[in-house]
């Protein structure tokens, strides 16, 4: 079936920059609260756990926890694509921010292993599913419903805003993380400082909430619903049935953004510290300096994707991604004095995960594209994603440069991936 969406030439218009910021702001917000989660992470691994645990065991098993918020994403994912297959974008759209601010303020007033033992890791556990399978619905939700309310040529520039934006909110976690560690001593933090961010967390869910109702349900859906041409069966049964190598293509792009975000922004910080000898303060303000960068690269990747196209962009980004991953990682070892400029250049290669959103929303046809996308990119994010973490802690045993070996090896699946990328697919 062909795809019914903006075919036009228009430019974008007054509302399709509302509709961009205001999906992104609110994507920024509820991606802060999945992911603050690993900003204090050493902190969070000293409160739940044994004080007698190994510190590697600790830190193992705390990432362990971070990864099950990705392990359930699928789940979530589905469900939520389903009914936005069938009953409308916006309203998952909207759902998934409650499903999100809930847990978060909860894990901000959580009791800690002191207090009642392993109930304390075992119900941390349980609120980072629930945020695993509110975002597993948010993340491609979000890419699908900018896409349909832009113009055909303009979805690079669309999906690498949001994509921006949802890294805003990594930024915010940073930035908080920042505060919180240079206001409050290392006691005060783990005393009561920690609880903070997550707390606000579940203030900004309920802000998103809020924006969101100004938004309107995308064209491309509105004319499915009026033509009757919306999904006649499961969704997810066409999506595997008709498209598999649409979701083969999508979740090996999916593998390359994972290990890009997981290891390059959400770990380094706590890699800096523990290998690298850097405080946490330092540590944080690079990270939001290569947060920082991340968002502009994203913009940047989705606007070339739409004037070079989405393959060339592709595989020029994923080379500049594997150059400056192994140049970062080699080199603020010997030179500390370089973290700043490193991470920050290094942040900017890793916008080119901008660009993998605008290749898989094209490959689905629309009565499909929410769960062909979210299928894809969510199990694949289980999978690779999730076990990353996990992954990289084991082979730092044995390998200091393993954070660097492992994305440069996916850099060089994207770059493999690329090769049968049909630009202007859709």
């Amino acid at each position: 079936m062909p795809d019914i969406s903006q075919a036009s030439a228009r430019p974008l218009g007054r509302q399709d920059y509302k509709t961009l910021s205001l999906a992104a702001l609110g994507g920024a917000l509820e991606f802060y609260d999945f992911i603050i989660f690993v900003f204090f992470a050493t902190t969070i691994g000293a409160l739940f756990f044994p004080p007698d645990m190994p510190d590697w065991m600790r830190l193992f098993q705390t990432f362990g926890i971070f990864a099950a918020g990705y392990v359930v994403r699928p789940l979530g994912g589905m469900v939520m694509a389903h009914f936005g297959d069938l009953l409308g974008r916006k309203k998952m759209f909207n759902l998934s921010i409650l499903l999100m601010a809930v847990p978060t303020l909860l894990i901000g007033l959580l009791p800690t292993y002191a207090s009642i033992g392993l109930a304390a890791p075992l119900l941390l556990l349980l609120l980072r599913v629930a945020q695993g399978a509110a975002v597993g619905g948010e993340v491609p939700g979000a890419w699908v419903f900018v896409s349909e309310h832009v113009p055909a040529r303009h979805i690079g520039y669309a999906c690498g805003t949001l994509t921006a934006g949802l890294t805003m909110g990594i930024l915010l976690g940073s930035l908080m993380a920042t505060g919180i560690n240079s206001v409050f001593t290392p006691q005060q933090v783990l005393d009561y400082g920690w609880r903070l961010p997550f707390v606000l967390g579940g203030v900004f869910g309920l802000g998103a909430m809020y924006l969101r109702r100004w938004l309107h349900e995308t064209p491309v859906f509105t004319e499915l619903k009026q033509r009757k041409a919306l999904a006649a069966e499961l969704p997810l049964k066409a999506v595997l049935r008709e498209h598999r190598s649409a979701v083969v293509l999508s979740m090996l792009l999916t593998w390359m953004l994972s290990a890009a975000i997981v290891v390059v922004i959400l770990m380094t910080p706590t890699l800096l510290q523990k290998g690298y000898g850097f405080d946490a303060r330092t540590a944080l303000m690079a990270n939001t300096a290569a947060t920082l960068c991340l968002a502009v690269g994203c913009v940047v990747a989705g606007v070339l994707a739409d004037r070079l196209g989405a393959r060339r962009m592709l595989i020029g980004g994923a080379l500049l991604l594997a150059v400056c991953t192994y140049v970062f990682y080699t080199t603020v070892k010997v030179r500390p004095d370089l973290l700043l400029p490193l991470y920050a250049l290094l942040g900017f290669a890793v916008g080119v995960v901008g660009v993998v959103p605008s290749v898989m929303v094209r490959a689905f046809p629309a009565p499909v594209r929410f769960s062909g996308l979210s299928f894809s990119y969510n199990l694949a994010y289980a999978v690779f994603g999730g076990l990353t973490p996990v992954m990289v802690t084991l082979m730092l045993k044995v390998q200091p440069l393993a954070p660097a070996w492992y994305v440069m090896a996916l850099c060089a699946v994207g770059i493999a991936t690329a090769l049968f990328v049909r630009d202007g697919q859709r």
